[in-house]
């Protein structure tokens, strides 16, 4: 079971999240919370101490804490959330543009994306995210046609993860990230706006199902300047 103010955090973030909590409302007093939840002023205090480091809430001593506008994305590591759901909580403009998507038989490419000699076709999508006009991310994904049999346009343009659980009826289970910094290539040059910057914040992730198959494998290529990478680390 995870420690009291892990779970007071995650259910303040969902809160925030889900707009039960509005952008510039105020939280309830530290006194209120620690009735609500029944814990002590040092929980709560770390709690909210974690809400501001990710950039959901903004504190001022002497004053209660208040929900964030928050100009960064903040990827999080410990779930799993698509590029609709990250955007739940910010008040920008954003555009997912569908650059290409495809059917690869190629028994080769399907083998060393998915070490998988038996999966016979995949889909190969690739997205371009823009904020307020400017292009910062680029989404590769590729989905195992096993699992996934049919994956429309209209889903890839709007939430593929929202498509796949509530019309297809897909269970999402977990899935293992890496995230590294790489030298920015021909097409992060072409898919983004680098502005000055000359290198990308690379995440790699394979996707699995409920029932352990891996059904996604993705690459997401970032400008680094409007991007956090979080998780909570317990001991």
């Amino acid at each position: 079971m995870a420690s009291k103010y892990v779970q007071v955090y995650t259910d303040l973030k969902k809160k925030i999240e889900n707009r039960e909590l509005e952008i510039g409302q105020a939280l309830p007093a530290e006194a209120e919370l620690m009735s609500r939840y029944q814990v002590s002023r040092d929980t709560i205090r770390k709690s909210l101490g974690i809400l501001e480091n990710q950039g959901y809430i903004q504190k001022a001593r002497g004053r209660v804490a208040t929900v964030a506008g928050r100009g960064n994305y903040t990827f999080p590591f410990e779930r799993i959330a698509s590029f609709k759901e990250l955007n739940a909580h910010l008040d920008r403009r954003t555009e997912t543009k569908v650059e290409n998507l495809e059917i690869i038989l190629d028994q080769d490419r399907i083998m060393e994306l998915f070490e998988d000699d038996e999966e016979k076709e995949i889909y190969d999508l690739l997205r371009v995210r823009s904020i307020e006009g400017e292009r910062v991310i680029i989404d590769h994904d590729y989905f195992k046609r096993s699992i996934v049999p049919n994956l429309p346009l209209r889903a890839c343009r709007d939430s593929v993860y929202e498509y796949l659980e509530k019309e297809q009826g897909l269970e999402i289970g977990y899935a293992t990230k890496e995230i590294y910094v790489q030298e920015a290539d021909e097409k992060d040059r072409k898919y983004l706006d680098l502005r000055e910057y000359g290198f990308v914040i690379v995440t790699k992730s394979y996707t699995y199902t409920k029932e352990n198959q891996l059904f996604q494998y993705t690459e997401s290529r970032h400008r680094p300047d409007h991007f956090r990478f979080v998780g909570i680390a317990q001991r």
